[in-house]
């Protein structure tokens, strides 16, 4: 009986030694990823925006002061070269930001959601002053989580519950919270575009669109950076939507 006791605790022993290892193993290949990604991001930061800056200072500089000079096809092309050179720094800012938020430490806290709402209206509002958006917001809702990250959820995803009700007037957009599977859901509603929800598996991939660029600007890495930051506090994010029927995002915050 001692000796398959003794047995036992060798062979427990010996597990506990294995899985401290592969502990220890992970560990050591999450360091690397972090320093690999904080390479990539200098990468980025340093040896693409600069190009780009130069390209379009330069596009500007042709406009400004040689514009007399250009016929109307000319003027045309680097109009386009700037609009593609700000909309290529769009989308390093979106990756930078998003290799950002996925090794920043958390700072829990309590976050009231429905005053972050209504921020983020006010500024989209001051940006649009020609649109009309009814906004329906719950109150008193708060939620537990890195209030600085939660803000950047609700910012990506009023933003673009805005964008793609452009075609409304008035639009609708509401806030609040509710009961999903016996757990609290935050929501975004909107009476916009929508989408088809066969290719519902796409919304929250970097670069994926629903929609035509040319219908509705961005570059797709808003809700990629919302999904980001919600797998970080344990939760996940979902949408129901119909084509012309506008769309709802849930997400929670607990596992």
């Amino acid at each position: 009986m001692n000796d398959r006791s003794h047995t036992g605790e060798e062979d427990l022993s010996c597990r506990v030694q294995e899985l401290e290892q592969r502990v220890a193993e992970l560990t050591e290949a999450l360091d690397a990823s972090n320093r690999e990604l904080q390479t990539f991001s200098y990468s980025v930061s340093h040896d693409l925006r600069a190009p780009l800056t130069i390209i379009d200072g330069f596009a500007r500089a042709l406009m400004e002061d040689c514009a007399e000079q250009l016929d109307a096809q000319g003027q045309e092309y680097l109009k386009r070269i700037r609009i593609a050179s700000q909309r290529m720094g769009n989308l390093i800012n979106g990756l930078l930001n998003l290799s950002r938020i996925a090794r920043e430490p958390l700072c829990p806290d309590t976050a009231n959601l429905s005053e972050i709402v209504r921020t983020i209206e006010m500024e989209l509002r001051y940006l649009h002053p020609e649109r009309s958006v009814l906004f329906t917001i719950e109150d008193g809702v708060t939620a537990q989580g890195d209030r600085r990250l939660l803000r950047t959820v609700m910012d990506n995803l009023l933003r673009n519950a805005w964008k793609f009700t452009v075609a409304r007037d008035p639009a609708h957009i509401s806030f609040g919270s509710c009961v999903q599977e016996g757990k609290t859901a935050y929501f975004v509603k909107d009476d916009g575009a929508g989408f088809d929800m066969a290719f519902a598996d796409r919304l929250f991939i970097p670069f994926q669109r629903m929609h035509q660029g040319s219908e509705f600007e961005g570059v797709g890495i808003g809700l990629a950076t919302a999904h980001r930051i919600i797998q970080r506090h344990g939760g996940r994010i979902w949408a129901e939507a119909a084509p012309d029927a506008g769309a709802t995002f849930y997400f929670t915050l607990t596992g």
